[in-house]
């Protein structure tokens, strides 16, 4: 059967969303992957899929360009909290993924806000393979771990610009520390509370921004000392605001749903 989708993106980090609230859609691997191909395919840096399950007003599953899941994906949490509040005219939504309950509230002048959880801070969490001190881990360049549901490793640099992301990116992935692969982050401090970000994404690779990213980062960026708890990062695709609450680590930024479309049954049969 045909199956609908829609195109969106959080400062250029692109999502397919599949709308299975009303009826069950099974993705198959090689369809995931099919479906992440920018010239065979539509292109993404994660597929999302929209399920009913429990009270929540929606239950979100991720999965990576490269086929595999993850826990967690803020900015297209934010995109999808935006599409249901558009949709049923609410300004609060309670929100499950494999990480756990998540909140989303309209935070004003278009912009969505959802509250992604408390960071992860021991190594068991995030996992690490080892025990170690998350703040400092024993690579070059001292980089901070965290878990935001995924695993992050933040490196703090005098000049973003200068560093080869990919192959930082793609070394620091695979690194043995990280026994489930990691997001790598590099960030620069610009000024009080201002930070500079550039982001390699687990099976992923660069992305032009990522929620789950800015919140480790500015975590990280706390506990360092380097910043406060509230935050301005700036992306290659834009800005997000992050804060470090009691209540947990809030990402404020905007949305856009780009178009909706279908998925041809001839493409489907291509692949499965």
């Amino acid at each position: 059967m045909a199956l609908p989708f829609m195109k969106m993106h959080g400062l250029g980090n692109d999502f397919v969303v599949v709308d299975a609230r009303k009826e069950e859609k099974k993705l198959s691997e090689a369809l995931v992957k099919a479906i992440a191909d920018r010239h065979r395919g539509i292109g993404f840096d994660q597929l999302a899929v929209i399920e009913s399950r429990g009270n929540a007003d929606a239950h979100l599953v991720f999965y990576n360009a490269d086929g595999s899941t993850s826990a967690a994906c803020g900015n297209a949490t934010r995109c999808i909290a935006r599409h249901i509040m558009d949709e049923t005219g609410q300004s609060k939504l309670t929100l499950t993924t494999d990480r756990g309950t998540l909140f989303a509230e309209d935070a004003g002048n278009g912009l969505t806000a959802v509250n992604m959880g408390q960071p992860q801070l021991l190594w068991h969490e995030i996992p690490l393979a080892r025990e170690m001190d998350t703040l400092e881990l024993p690579m070059d360049g001292a980089p901070t771990a965290t878990g935001m549901g995924n695993p992050h490793c933040t490196f703090f640099v005098a000049d973003v610009e200068a560093v080869d992301l990919e192959k930082r990116g793609a070394e620091t992935e695979h690194h043995p520390l990280y026994p489930q692969r990691t997001n790598v982050q590099f960030a620069q401090v610009i000024g009080p509370d201002h930070l500079r970000m550039r982001v390699w994404e687990r099976g992923v690779g660069v992305t032009l921004a990522s929620g789950s990213s800015s919140c480790a980062t500015a975590v990280a960026a706390a506990r360092r000392g380097l910043t406060g708890r509230n935050v301005r990062i700036d992306l290659d695709g834009g800005t997000l605001h992050i804060e470090w609450r009691e209540d947990g680590v809030w990402m404020i930024g905007g949305t856009m749903h780009v178009a909706d479309g279908t998925f041809t049954d001839q493409f489907r049969r291509s692949v499965e």
